[in-house]
Order: C-alpha cells, then structure tokens, then sequence
C-alpha cells in the first residue's frame, strides 16, 4: 500500500487557514459530501459526482484528505482491488460542518437543492448538534443519509 504523503507545513495556525489548508478546497468538500450525504466510498463511486471530477483531481484531494487524518483508506472484503474510504474521527467532526454550509447555502441560494432535504435543514436549523450526533454513528457505519431526508 502507498505510503500518505507528508502535507506541507501549515502556513499559519490561525483556525481558518487550518481549517482551509485541511479540507477547505472545493474538490474536497464534495469528497466530504458524497460521503456524508451519499455514502459514496469508493474511487469510481466518486469519479460519478455531477460535478465531473478529474481523475488527478480526485487521486490527489482524497490522497490529501488521507495526509491531514479526516479520511482513511481500508479494502474491500469482497473485491481486494477496491479501496474503500472513510471518514476518520477527525473527519466525523467535520459534519456538523457540512451541515452549517447546507444550512447558509438553504437560505441564500434561491435554486439550493437544500430544497430536497428540508426536513434535515430544519433539524439543523433547530439543533445541529444533536442531528451531527445521529449522523455521525450513521456515517461512521458507512450509510449516506440523503435517503433518509429526501421528500
């Protein structure tokens, strides 16, 4: 198995920088997403997203999200070429996160698909802590949660 790259040193240790030098790229946060939302977990599950990830792209954000600690990388018990990903502990911390962005996209983009899920936008609106909570153990089994919201 490959071994992680080293990430670079971190330009300043203010909480922004460190969140944005962590996982604050566009690429991965829809990596986050997938995850979260879709229970995507693999290389070509992944390559499908709308937004029409590059393979480089993609090879370096979840290669990068694997140096920082907020994925890991195991195999698949039914086909040992197929790498599976999954959101670490410190990853786990980033839902209530995605959520907060769900939420500010739900009230600020008119055409937002926040649209599709509101009953989980009006969790979050009510208690993002609780629902982070429920969703984290849910995430943490490998399940995507978008099913579960959908009207």
């Amino acid at each position: 198995m490959k071994k992680a790259k080293k990430l670079r040193p971190i330009r300043s240790h203010c909480p922004v920088n460190y969140g944005l030098e962590a996982f604050g790229d566009r690429w991965a946060l829809l990596i986050l997403r997938d995850i979260i939302f879709r229970g995507k977990r693999t290389y070509g599950e992944f390559l499908k997203s709308e937004e029409g990830f590059a393979t480089n792209i993609l090879a370096s954000r979840l290669e990068h999200l694997i140096s920082a600690g907020i994925l890991q990388r195991g195999g698949d018990d039914t086909d040992g070429r197929k790498a599976l990903y999954s959101l670490t502990e410190k990853g786990l911390d980033l839902i209530p996160v995605i959520f907060e962005i769900v939420r500010w996209s739900a009230r600020h983009d008119s055409l937002s698909q926040a649209r599709r899920i509101p009953a989980l936008v009006e969790r979050i609106e009510k208690d993002n802590r609780a629902v982070s909570k429920v969703t984290r153990a849910e995430v943490g089994r490998g399940e995507g949660i978008v099913q579960k919201y959908s009207t």
